[in-house]
């Protein structure tokens, strides 16, 4: 199920980090991670540049959140600093004030005004974060900028992630050509309305604001918030996106052929990176395409397709292939979306297991199919016109054990 390019306004996608014109990266270890691998990164624009962000939903947010929620109101950023090793969330006053700290050593070390840069933070929750650690790596991470720097800014953003995610590609816009380039990190409390993820997008697009908050609001709601792996909320997730306009060109403005072949890119480059934190999912044996159909609404649709993927007894099915569609038929009738079982067709990769209320007798050839990695889960309620698809994985041992210890 590896997403296809359906648009043929894109020129090309590459897992590889192309350069994009006006921005440098980079990523150090400054000692937050007792690991002593990569745990900063820095992403800077030497062009004023526009930004637009989404964040986490969870009520309790880490202070580097809230600082960015503001500051990303202005339409204007330099960049942004991220470190890994340590969430910053609920860590009181101190926190606040290490944040604060960050921001401020970062600034003056690029020469930048107040307000410029962005902050983000990820790993474990409630742990004091060591600014001084931070402070002191500042002038190493600004050195080792460079227009290549996109790959070791991603390994300095990841905690559990097993790799590394990037993703770049390229769009035509009237005579010029547009390059968007992402990194992101997010292997557990993965769910949608923003998982446990940072995501991060540079282009050199002249675009105006208006259209970037749109653009990423759109390929954030087709993408990131159609994941989950576990079904718990962090509070430090992050989509951020910069555009510099270093490509020239005419300003793209929202409803115009322009956007619409930007947004395109984007919402591909999105989806693949979403599915690249499903894959690497913690513990995951199994990628799932999980799609509910025929539903009496789109809303049910959806309230069904995530209760699917985040049922417990669902995903051990998976991970055992076991095509147990009576856990599938039980969980939609536990919730409020209106489920006939005498009209409900389960389809398990491409295998019809339950039709008009009963077996079909093909658990053997569902069970062949269920060995493979990749999964399609389909559910047809013949009830309407509502249909929503989201991507998950099983629930391992792998995943139990890695969750039992993280902390210890």
């Amino acid at each position: 199920m590896k997403p296809k390019t359906s648009v043929n306004h894109i020129k090309s996608i590459t897992k590889r980090p192309l350069k994009v014109k006006g921005f440098r990266a980079a990523g150090v270890s400054v000692g937050i991670k007792t690991t002593r691998t990569k745990d900063l990164a820095l992403i800077v624009s030497d062009l004023p540049a526009r930004v637009a962000g989404v964040f986490t939903t969870n009520r309790v947010k880490a202070s580097s959140i809230d600082v960015d929620i503001v500051r990303t109101k202005t339409g204007r950023s330099k960049g942004v600093i991220i470190n890994s090793g340590n969430a910053n969330a609920c860590t009181g006053k101190a926190g606040i004030r290490a944040t604060d700290k960050t921001l401020k050593a970062i600034e003056r070390e690029l020469g930048l005004k107040s307000g410029e840069m962005l902050v983000s933070s990820t790993g474990v929750i409630g742990v004091p974060l060591d600014v001084l650690k931070i402070e002191r790596g500042i002038p190493k991470l600004v050195k080792a900028l460079s227009a290549e720097g996109f790959t070791s800014a991603a390994e300095a953003i990841m905690t559990t992630d097993a790799s590394m995610k990037t993703i770049s590609g390229k769009v035509q816009i009237g005579d010029e050509v547009i390059t968007i380039t992402a990194i992101a990190k997010g292997a557990g409390m993965i769910r949608p309305d923003m998982a446990t993820m940072l995501a991060y997008f540079m282009t050199d697009a002249n675009i105006s604001a208006a259209a970037l908050r749109k653009a990423l609001k759109e390929a954030v709601g087709g993408s990131f918030n159609r994941i989950t792996v576990d079904g718990g909320m962090s509070t430090n997730d992050t989509a951020l996106i910069f555009a510099n306009g270093a490509a020239g060109g005419e300003l793209i403005k929202p409803a115009s052929l322009a956007y619409k072949k930007f947004s395109q890119l984007l919402n591909e480059l999105s989806l693949r990176l979403a599915h690249m934190i499903v894959r690497d999912g913690e513990g995951a044996t199994k990628f799932v395409e999980l799609t509910v159909k025929g539903a009496a609404s789109a809303t049910k649709a959806e309230r069904a397709a995530r209760a699917l993927a985040e049922s417990i007894l669902v995903k051990t099915a998976l991970f055992g292939g076991d095509p147990n569609w009576g856990r599938i038929i039980a969980e939609l009738g536990s919730i409020d979306v209106s489920v006939n079982p005498e009209k409900t067709d389960i389809v398990i990769g491409g295998v019809k297991v339950f039709a008009r209320g009963v077996d079909t007798g093909k658990e053997l050839a569902a069970a062949r199919v269920m060995k493979k990695r990749d999964v399609e889960l389909m559910v047809d309620m013949k009830s309407g016109k509502g249909t929503y698809t989201l991507w998950t994985t099983d629930l391992s041992y792998g995943y139990v054990k890695l969750n039992s210890q993280y902390r210890t």
